[in-house]
């Protein structure tokens, strides 16, 4: 109860702290902000071991937060630092650190289903036990690329979990207006196993994925999770200055009445809590001073790192 209180907590002020970071102008673009789904990326993490994978999505603090990212690193990431995950050239939207099986956030909707497959299936053929995470929401459910990864999943037993955290909007878009049939019935169509849980709830997440990594770690291929979550926030930090209105006042006020932060909350003594979150301000308080402190990236250096074999393109007087 305690670790997944403080994988909740840990993300939800994380996410808040970088809305601060993005009104300051010290995060530059904005983000995605995670706030009111973190019971999904902290029960689905919680049963996983350190050598599985994660692929994540535009949404992915939460995701690579709860897979054991260094809170400072990813903060130095979002802030466009070289100390960040990924020296400040992945940002928000492209966070990895593959020595955790944190093998990306993606911008593409429903790109990460494949890698996570494709990476599952390799991993499978070396005759490792690892198993893979496809994160991704209710408007990846109707892109090409996610079937394909169902398919392909299904026919070879491919360890992989997906996982969609349905927050009722695919930006604007209600659910209703754009998904015909089920979300589940997409998995179920070919054969993939697919509940629906309360994504609200760490504790019943934490249930359906132990089951579901279970069934992948004993070679009976993937499973299909739907978590009905709620996004407390904006689609994006733009929303701030836009305000779009798309959602009412009443809807989300009801949105905001089952915050997961305080559903886990209630289930740990409130000293326990008290302690717990003051060791994240004070966890939180040293990762953004780490990042404002740290170097930007050299821009003589802007063109490293587009090959993995080192190579390096042409500069323009090379012809």
């Amino acid at each position: 109860m305690d670790s997944l209180y403080r994988t909740v907590r840990l993300i939800r002020r994380f996410e808040e702290r970088a809305v601060e970071l993005v009104r300051s102008g010290d995060i530059v673009g904005g983000i995605h902000p995670y706030l009111g789904q973190e019971a999904v990326a902290a029960g689905v993490c919680a049963a996983l071991g350190p050598d599985d994978i994660i692929t994540s999505t535009h949404r992915g603090h939460g995701h690579v937060l709860a897979k054991g990212a260094d809170p400072a690193r990813m903060l130095a990431e979002l802030t466009g630092r070289v100390t960040g995950l990924n020296q400040g050239r992945g940002g928000s939207m492209h966070a990895a650190d593959f020595g955790i099986g944190v093998f990306g956030a993606n911008a593409i909707v429903g790109a990460a289903g494949a890698i996570a497959t494709g990476a599952a299936w390799a991993r499978q053929r070396l005759g490792t036990p690892t198993v893979a995470v496809s994160f991704f929401g209710d408007g990846a459910v109707n892109e090409g690329v996610l079937l394909e990864a169902f398919n392909l999943a299904a026919l070879w037993r491919v360890p992989v979990v997906f996982v969609c955290e349905n927050n009722g909007y695919a930006t604007t878009m209600r659910v209703a207006d754009a998904v015909a049939g089920s979300i589940t019935g997409r998995a179920t169509a070919f054969g993939i196993p697919a509940s629906t849980v309360d994504g609200q709830d760490p504790e019943a997440v934490l249930a359906e994925a132990r089951t579901a990594v279970a069934r992948a770690r004993a070679g009976d291929g993937p499973s299909f999770i739907e978590c009905l979550t709620r996004r407390f926030d904006a689609h994006h930090t733009f929303e701030h200055k836009v305000r779009l209105r798309y959602r009412g006042d009443d809807e989300l006020a009801e949105i905001r009445s089952r915050d997961p932060v305080d559903v886990q909350g209630a289930r740990v003594p409130a000293a326990d809590r008290s302690r717990v979150d003051a060791e994240i301000e004070a966890r939180l308080d040293a990762a953004v001073a780490f990042a404002l402190e740290s170097p930007f990236p050299d821009p003589v250096t802007a063109l490293d790192h587009l090959y993995a074999s080192g190579l390096s393109p042409r500069r323009g007087s090379e012809v």
